[in-house]
Order: C-alpha cells, then sequence, then structure tokens
C-alpha cells in the first residue's frame, strides 16, 4: 500500500526498528526492493535521488511506483532524495511522490531552516511528508551523492531546527559518509544519543553502506529510524555484470543481465531490510 514517510516511521517508532531506503535508478531496481518488501513483509522506502533526474523525470518514476505498488500488500514510499531545488521539489510532489527530502545542508542554519519551512508548507499541504538534513556528512569512496566537510549536528539546533520547521524526519551526522568508507567507521553513539533525547522526530542515517551491523544496532536503539542505503547497492550489481560479462560474454543476452542485476540487488536490500530489524 502506497504510504508517505510519517506514516511509515511511526510504525517503526511503535516497533523499535528502522526502515530501509533503497536507492534505485531504473524499472528493475526499484522492482527489485518491491519484491524484497514483500517476500519479507516488511515496508520499504524506494529513494530516487535527484542526482538521478537525468536518468527519469520523476513523472516516470511516479508512474513505475504506482504500478510496483500494486505487486505487494507491504507499506511503500516513494522518497525524492537529496534535493535542493524546490521547483524539482514541487513537481515530484504533484507527480505522486509521498516523501521528499529538501538538503539545505550546506546551508547556514538559518537559511536552512526557513527554506525547509517553505517546503514543509507545500508537502504537508498535499500529503506529503519531509525530511531534511542539519550537519555535513563526509564523502567516502564510490560516492555519488557528494558529502563535505564533516559537521556533526548539534542537539540543541536540531531541536529548534525539528520543532520550528515542522519536518518528519531529520537525518543527523554522527559520523557515516555517502559512500563506502575509506577507513574504519568512526560513529559517534554519544551524539546520536544526544540528539535523540532533545529532537521530537524520528532520525534518518544517511550513509548505511558498510556500516558495521554492531553499529547500526546501536543507531537504531538510540532513535534512527530511517537509514539509507546506495553505494552497495551500485557496486554489488556492478561486480555481478562484470563477472557475468566475463562469464558468458558470448552467450549472455542484454534482458538476462538485466534480470541478474534486479537479483544482485535485491540480496543487498534483503540483507539490509533484516539487519534493520530486532
Amino acid at each position: 500500500m502506497i504510504r508517505n514517510l510519517a506514516e511509515v516511521l511511526a510504525g517503526a517508532e511503535a516497533g523499535g526498528y528502522a526502515v530501509g531506503s533503497f536507492n534505485g535508478y531504473d524499472y528493475l531496481t526499484f522492482r527489485a526492493t518491491v519484491e524484497a518488501s514483500r517476500e519479507l513483509g516488511f515496508p520499504a522506502i524506494i529513494a530516487f535521488g535527484a542526482a538521478y533526474l537525468k536518468n527519469m523525470s520523476v513523472e516516470e518514476v511516479a508512474s513505475v511506483f504506482r504500478q510496483l505498488a500494486t505487486r505487494t500488500s507491504q507499506d511503500v514510499v516513494l522518497h525524492l532524495d537529496h534535493c535542493k531545488d524546490f521547483a524539482a521539489i514541487v513537481r515530484a510532489i504533484k507527480a505522486g511522490f509521498t516523501s521528499v527530502m529538501y538538503d539545505g545542508s550546506a546551508l547556514p542554519f538559518e537559511e536552512n531552516l526557513a527554506r525547509t519551512a517553505q517546503v514543509v508548507a507545500v508537502a504537508h499541504a498535499a500529503g506529503v511528508s519531509v525530511e531534511a538534513e542539519l550537519g555535513s556528512i563526509a564523502g567516502g569512496d564510490k560516492s555519488h551523492e557528494g558529502g563535505g566537510e564533516e559537521i556533526y549536528t548539534n542537539p540543541e539546533l536540531a531541536k529548534r531546527f525539528a520543532e520550528e520547521t515542522g519536518i518528519d524526519a531529520l537525518a543527523v551526522s554522527i559520523g557515516t559518509v555517502h559512500g563506502l568508507y575509506k577507513g574504519e567507521p568512526k560513529i559517534s553513539i554519544e551524539t546520536l544519543r544526544a540528539i535523540d533525547t532533545v529532537v521530537p522526530v524520528p532520525l534518518v542515517l544517511h550513509g548505511g553502506s558498510g556500516t558495521p551491523e554492531q553499529t547500526i544496532k546501536q543507531c537504531i536503539a538510540h532513535g534512527i529510524r530511517k537509514i539509507n542505503v546506495n553505494t552497495e547497492i551500485s557496486v554489488a550489481v556492478l561486480d555481478a555484470l562484470q563477472t557475468s560479462l566475463s562469464d558468458t560474454v558470448k552467450q549472455a543476452h542484454l534482458s538476462q543481465l538485466m534480470l541478474g542485476e534486479m537479483d544482485v540487488m535485491k540480496q543487498v536490500v534483503i540483507k539490509y531490510m533484516r539487519m534493520f530489524r530486532p
């Protein structure tokens, strides 16, 4: 069933788990997440990053999503990820996205707050949830989402930000990276605990790829209710495709390779969906 982010995260809060947000880039990668959700009986978030608007329009993505949502009885969310463009967000809302992320994390605090509040007003009027980000998450290896100098989220500013903007979820910076870690992850659970104590909305962890399972569990115990996974999906599929091509290059057919791509992604999604549950 098609839901917005607030509805799905309310269930996660009550159940003490996190919902996976898995980036997709085309029909088969969207389908992989839906099939994993149906197989496990867990809700899922299909994330379409603003960076991939050159691959598909928001109207095309929403149309595919509506059709795929009929394949499962589980709750599914269509989320526009890391978007800085107000016009693109409005277009996505009109197309049928049920969640949007306005990413003003690179802006000064007051400007981020004001612009996020503007997005919230428009989105909530249409029944669409809003995620925002406070702090700065560094870019790791093979990241396709950018990232700057890491700045941990300030708990008191996060409290004010959430209360004054009316957002439904807040992405926080506690030491994860966009992409894959270049060294040993150094996640500040203490920072997360301080944020969780004062912020009244569900928290989001960006940079789920490669984060140790024990750390993931600690984060969930301290308020993380949505976890993003992108880079590991891309790496796993590319590795599998390279192996398939080298092994069966003379017999390979594009249709078969594409189905293989979907199955590989589905296994990554299943791994993380299980990890995010108690």
